[in-house]
């Protein structure tokens, strides 16, 4: 494994930006999918708020 880092020694830093873009992609999928939850839960409460009056 060393001798292939020893003939491209840029093959770790491509790794390391795919890995860096890759958690990029992941943490924006994540916290997108919260804010859909989110929302899905506000007009639910909204309507039980304003049945009551």
């Amino acid at each position: 494994m060393s001798d292939l880092f020893d003939e491209y020694p840029m093959l770790i830093f491509a790794l390391e930006s795919l890995l860096a873009l890759f958690l990029l992609v992941f943490i924006v999928v994540w916290t997108s999918s919260g804010k859909k939850k989110a929302r899905r839960a506000k007009p639910a409460e909204r309507s039980q708020q304003q049945k009551p009056q």
